[in-house]
Parts: C-alpha cells; sequence; structure tokens
C-alpha cells in the first residue's frame, strides 16, 4: 500500500507542471482557449482543465496539443536535467501524457542521440486509448517489471519482465498496463531523441475528452 502512494505522489508531481507550460506556450503564440480549441479539434472546457491540471490528457492527445501550438513534446521536458550523471534523487519527472504513469528522464536534456526514459505505470494507466506516433527512428522498451500490453498498429503484444522489443515509433501505437494488482516497470529508449521535430498523433477528428 505505502509502494502505491508513493507512486500516486509521483505521478501527481510529474504532472503538476504541464498543464502550466501548456499555456505558457499557448499564450506565447497569443492564441485565446477558444483559438486553440478550434485549431485542435478539442473543446474550450476541456483545454481549460488541462491547463488548470484538473484533466490529464493522453499521450496522442498531448501530441495534438504540440502540433497545434508547433511545439515538440521534447520541449515539455525539464531544461534542468542538464548532467551527464544522473543519480536517483536528482531525477527529472516528465509530464508526457497518459494516465497513471510517472516518467522520468535518466539522459541529459542536452543529449540529442538518444533519449532514455524510465516510466512506472499504475495498474490500468497507460498512454491512452489512442494510437501515437513520435519523431524518432527507432524505439525499445525493456520490461524491468510487471506486464505491459503494446498496440502496435493491429498487433497487440503482451511484454512481460525481462522482455523487450524494438520498434518504429512513426508506427502508431499505444501501451497499457492491464494487471489490476502490480505496477509495472518500462525503459523506453529513443533514437535520435524525442525533440525538434513535430508529432503526430492518429486518432478521431473531433474530441471533448471524456472518454480519456
Amino acid at each position: 500500500m505505502e509502494n502505491l502512494q508513493n507512486l500516486l505522489a509521483e505521478v501527481h508531481g510529474s504532472l503538476s507542471s504541464l498543464g502550466g507550460r501548456l499555456r505558457q506556450a499557448r499564450e506565447s503564440r497569443i492564441l485565446t482557449l477558444e483559438e486553440l480549441a478550434d485549431s485542435s479539434g478539442l473543446t474550450k472546457g476541456y483545454l481549460s482543465k488541462v491547463e488548470r491540471n484538473q484533466a490529464t490528457p493522453s499521450v496522442a492527445v498531448l501530441l495534438r496539443l504540440c502540433s497545434t501550438l508547433e511545439i515538440s513534446v521534447g520541449d515539455l521536458f525539464d531544461p534542468s536535467a542538464g548532467q551527464d550523471l544522473v543519480r536517483l534523487g536528482d531525477r527529472v519527472l516528465l509530464s508526457f501524457g497518459g494516465e497513471g504513469l510517472s516518467e522520468a528522464l535518466l539522459t541529459p536534456s542536452y543529449e540529442k542521440r538518444l533519449q532514455v526514459i524510465h516510466s512506472t505505470i499504475r495498474p490500468g494507466g497507460g498512454s491512452g486509448p489512442e494510437l501515437y506516433s513520435l519523431p524518432s527512428q527507432v524505439e525499445f522498451a525493456y520490461v524491468l517489471r510487471g506486464v505491459v500490453t503494446l498496440t502496435l498498429g493491429e498487433r497487440h503484444i503482451t511484454l512481460r519482465s525481462g522482455d523487450a522489443i524494438t520498434f518504429s515509433p512513426t508506427e502508431a501505437h499505444s501501451f497499457q498496463n492491464l494487471d489490476e494488482g502490480e505496477p509495472a516497470e518500462v525503459i523506453w529508449v529513443f533514437s535520435p531523441a524525442l525533440s525538434g521535430d513535430r508529432d503526430s498523433v492518429t486518432e478521431p477528428d473531433a474530441y471533448d475528452g471524456t472518454a480519456i
């Protein structure tokens, strides 16, 4: 129970700054919430909740917002992750969308050749119901513990502790921890790092956030 409570606290902490960063990006482009809603296909009410950290977007919806705001998902990462040595207590928590996720960057923010992310996924958590793609050449996942279901296009792949998979991140995909009792931990590696280019999603045209 204590481990689960700690996990929930980490999840809350990693997402607490996401809304503010998205609001800052919107305001820097002199966009109103209504204009962003029209451009992104999301509702004004839902976007308001996201900016106030009262709603958590799926990974796909977050990527849609990044695309609309003309920023990369890497722009949402904490720029303070600048040391080549990243100790356990110095990990920078990420806000990468999804539900029940606690994610930390294990590589320096300036490293562009590759990017390593550690994810803890609580039971029922994951990237969200929509498939998404990422602007990188290679994606690698290694399951440290638990069970993760990875959807790659029409394939549903069950990954257990010790399993690893390499695939193209441009292929539409998503992931979820379907285990009802145990969190899952995954190491994700991207080469090159998720920065610079624009991100894309595969999802319905209209979305109000109620299904997330």
